[in-house]
């Protein structure tokens, strides 16, 4: 099979064609950078998450959950310096009256959309979404859509620590929904206003941070070795000082090889102790904690991980996407890591006749695994195999005219398209040695 074909057009019309991923309210125009998920999608993304999740696990120290809201207030956005400094650099074109980050056109040449060089000078843009609360509509009442899901964690870290009796070093994970006010939404799920973050917490003593920095550094790209990222398509950037945020220490960015070049897909930042210390000074509450070894109390520090789950949603696309030839015809395969992909297994009778015992069959693995599977009857076995071809489902099973004598049934590989027989009783241990 062969990838140097695809394409982020590619990529967007299968999405669309099998319910992975449909624009939002699209029967009213759409809106841009919004996208809703559909029953594929849906199952895809929980992979990921879960895989994510479970890589979180080490021998360092524990590693809780928490649920942040999507809404928070004016003073924590300030205090995490959201407020002052977290906007993009912004342009108009004075002739057609659209709109540009300006660190993505070049001032000195024309407009990209009509051809003219009549640029407004550039101002910030503040990308937070603004809301009220209540009937009210002052500073009091003032709030914002959460741009990222960090801060939840921080204001919240005192109540973590007395609740689970967790001590440091100790990490809070987050999965959850951010916005972001996106002047130009742009390649499809890469940069959106609505997206969904997974981001971990790492809290340390001042001297652990860089051994915990780099830890977690190469925990990550084990991880998209797990899951189906290949090493050549995956490079770290380092962050030089003009690059990083006002809350970091050190920045390295995991990037990778998209379609349409390389991109940033998780970055890991030694956030120092400015997150606590300065919700510490806000609010007058003090975030510190203490050390029974030294007699004193500090402020820890964070490392943070955080990665989209739509990047790397639309990176495991770029990655899975092949084309090949079979039986005289293209074959468009979704080469997924069985443990990533939506659908584990689809189950095929290869006649009519056949239908009632392969739904028997099907509901009995349903139920007995936690994992989703699909029955198909509808259209020629050789166009039921293409579809889950293009889905990303890893085995076929197929109960055919020997099953009821033989009690065996025939496993298609995906992407081989080899075939095995087994016994059906050894379905599911079959399938859990590839999916696990």
């Amino acid at each position: 099979m062969s990838s140097a074909s695809v394409t982020l057009e590619k990529i967007v019309a299968l999405c669309k064609r099998r319910g992975f991923v449909f624009p939002a309210a699209e029967i009213y125009g759409g809106l841009n950078g919004i996208y809703d998920f559909g029953p594929l999608g849906v199952l895809l993304k929980e992979n990921i998450k879960k895989a994510w999740l479970q890589s979180l696990c080490n021998d360092k120290g524990e590693v809780v959950q928490l649920d942040g809201s999507l809404l928070g207030s004016h003073a924590m956005w300030t205090a995490s310096g959201h407020t002052e400094n977290f906007h993009d650099p912004m342009v108009d074109c004075l002739n057609c009256k659209h709109r540009y980050r300006s660190d993505h056109v070049d001032l000195k040449k024309a407009c990209p959309h009509c051809g003219k060089l009549q640029w407004t000078e550039p101002r910030n843009f503040n990308m937070m979404f603004q809301t009220h609360l209540g009937a009210a509509a002052d500073q009091a009442a003032l709030a914002y859509l959460r741009p990222e899901t960090a801060q939840s964690v921080f204001v919240n870290f005192k109540q973590v620590i007395s609740t689970s009796r967790v001590k440091i070093p100790f990490g809070i994970a987050q999965v959850g929904k951010a916005f972001r006010n996106e002047i130009t939404p742009r390649q499809f799920l890469f940069r959106m206003r609505e997206f969904e973050q997974m981001e971990l917490e790492w809290f340390c003593t001042p001297e652990q941070a860089n051994d915990f920095f780099h830890f977690w550094q190469e925990k990550r790209l084990a991880f998209y070795a797990t899951i189906g990222l290949q090493k050549e398509n995956i490079r770290i950037h380092k962050h030089e000082g003009h690059e990083l945020s006002h809350y970091s220490k050190q920045t390295h960015d995991v990037e990778y090889q998209f379609p349409f070049g390389w991109k940033e897909l998780e970055g890991i930042a030694d956030r120092g102790d400015f997150d606590l210390s300065q919700h510490t000074k806000h609010s007058g509450k003090e975030l510190a904690v203490y050390d029974e070894a030294t007699k004193q109390s500090y402020t820890p520090h964070v490392v943070e991980c955080s990665v989209g789950v739509d990047r790397l949603f639309l990176a495991l696309f770029s990655e899975a996407y092949k084309e090949d030839t079979m039986d005289g015809e293209l074959r468009t395969v979704l080469a997924l890591n069985p443990r990533i992909a939506p659908i584990k297994a689809a189950f095929l009778p290869l006649t009519k006749k056949q239908t009632d015992k392969m739904i028997a069959l099907y509901h009995t693995i349903q139920q007995h695994t936690s994992y989703a599977v699909q029955f198909d009857e509808s259209g020629s076995i050789g166009k039921r195999y293409r579809r889950q071809d293009e889905i990303g489902t890893p085995f076929c099973i197929t109960y055919d005219f020997e099953s009821d004598t033989d009690q065996c049934v025939t496993i298609r590989h995906r992407d081989t398209a080899q075939q095995e027989r087994i016994a059906i009783e050894q379905i599911t241990t079959y399938l859990a040695q590839y999916i696990q």
